[in-house]
């Protein structure tokens, strides 16, 4: 027989968030997890939302997943995670079996009861969270309790057009981020206008999604450790805004630097770097293997992001495997979860890369995933391209060695709306850095007042 089922931790009441598009229940996260038995002989099917198996890392681990799985038959919803499509599911009783989504969703989806705690699965499936990447499982876990298993991990890399870089005098510490000032000098060393039309973009900030990195850099947080306050008007913060701000008013201003950016083939082998008109900016590291693949020829140079003392940092995020309330294949769902972020999984990952690469000729440049078990034993796998790939790969597993998360919370959409709203509002000129950030640290507190209130009393 199997297990008691979870049920809904409540009936979710959905409203919908115009700014993000994010349904929002009121059940309310609790500890009410229901057995798990481990022995159950897993049966009948198990319904997947969000994931979709689209290349050899993604069907080689589903490859595995079902073979752990026996005879249960995997079903796989078409797309990425639609919030109010899942939400919806969830208040009707009728939600897939387990749900993947970007880790900084876990916390909110917790808080509404839309997803159930998973410390029975962990300990019935022996998943070895010791293993997960600290700042990873932190994002998935509100309030000391764990709501996802993580799954790829993804960090920012400092990358750069080296013959931009040669021509200017200049070298990739240069841009680097560690020096602040240099890197503003370099900005306008490298940026080249054409009859007053951006003609080459020194460097790209990458506001408004890095203002935490940037943050951090400065030596501040936006929202404290434990997820309850928000700290966007600290002084650092405000401070990382106005330069990194001030990267794109160098330039002529946010709007052309977007326009000029958006307007690149950034998948294909016209993108920036191989045809000279971005100087460096900092991306994750995924875009390496896109560049690889796609101009291998590029004049590249590679290092981590520092910080103002000189040290690598990074900002990690990622995606998830929660269980969603009323599963109704909770053991098998388990099974899955742990069987996709296994060990062995990540190896016949990577061993499908590998056979992929070789057939086109090309280096294995690695794969970050949320296991450090895992990116150990695939770094190993890593193949060498020849410079600057090698120093790509190298810098990579450097940087995910020195991550940091913004911490799970219960209101991380309406928190992340409201930084974004006023990083956009000082990009825009419609106010300084330092009131859009006033404003937004009491929408953004007000916001984790309300949901942790909500949380604490159950609702």
């Amino acid at each position: 027989m199997r297990a008691t089922r979870w049920t809904a931790a409540g009936v979710l009441a959905l409203l919908t968030l115009g700014a993000t598009g994010c349904a929002v229940g009121t059940g309310g996260a609790g500890d009410d997890e229901a057995d798990y038995d481990s022995d159950a002989e897993l049966s009948g099917s198990l319904s997947v939302m969000g994931f979709s198996g689209v290349d050899e890392v993604a069907t080689s681990r589903l490859d595995y997943a079902e073979e752990q799985l026996g005879d249960v038959e995997v079903e796989l919803a078409e797309g990425a995670l639609d919030l109010q499509q899942f939400l919806s599911a969830v208040a009707s009783g009728k939600p897939p079996d387990i749900v993947y989504s970007s880790r900084d969703q876990i916390g909110s989806l917790a808080a509404r009861g839309a997803v159930v705690p998973l410390e029975r699965c962990i300990d019935g499936e022996s998943i070895p969270t010791d293993d997960f990447v600290g700042p990873a499982l932190d994002q998935v876990t509100l309030d000391g309790t764990v709501y996802g298993i993580p799954e790829f991990n993804s960090v920012q890399l400092t990358m750069a057009n080296a013959d931009l870089l040669s021509a200017a005098g200049l070298t990739i510490e240069d841009v680097n981020g560690s020096d602040w000032d240099a890197v503003s000098a370099a900005n306008q060393a490298l940026t080249v206008n054409d009859g007053g039309d951006l003609a080459v973009i020194g460097y790209d900030s990458k506001l408004p999604e890095f203002l935490p990195l940037w943050a951090k850099a400065n030596g501040a947080d936006v929202i404290s450790a434990d997820g309850k306050t928000a700290q966007l008007d600290d002084p650092k913060v405000v401070e990382a805004l106005e330069w990194a701000a001030s990267i794109y008013e160098d330039q002529g201003g946010f709007s052309a630097v977007k326009a000029y950016r958006d307007s690149a083939d950034f998948f294909g082998e016209g993108n920036q770097f191989a045809t000279s008109v971005l100087g460096a900016m900092p991306m994750e590291q995924w875009y390496v293997n896109v560049l690889n693949d796609v101009s291998p020829d590029a004049p590249m140079a590679f290092d981590t992001v520092h910080d103002r003392n000189g040290d690598t940092i990074a900002y990690s995020t990622g995606s998830a495997w929660a269980i969603p309330s009323g599963s109704a294949n909770p053991e098998a769902a388990c099974r899955f979860a742990r069987a996709m972020t296994s060990t062995d999984a990540w190896q016949a990952a990577a061993e499908a890369r590998i056979e992929a690469r070789e057939a086109e000729g090309k280096p294995f440049t690695g794969i970050l995933t949320a296991n450090a078990k895992a990116d150990q034993m695939i770094r190993d796998m890593t193949t060498s391209g020849g410079e600057p790939w090698d120093t790509a790969v190298a810098k990579m597993y450097e940087a995910n060695d020195s991550t940091f998360s913004m911490p799970a919370n219960p209101a991380d959409a309406e928190f992340k709306t409201a930084m974004f709203d006023a990083v956009n509002a000082a990009l825009d000129g419609k106010a300084t850095p330092a009131d859009a950030l006033a404003d937004a640290q009491k929408e953004a507190q007000s916001a984790l007042d309300d949901a942790w209130s909500k949380l604490g009393n159950g609702e």
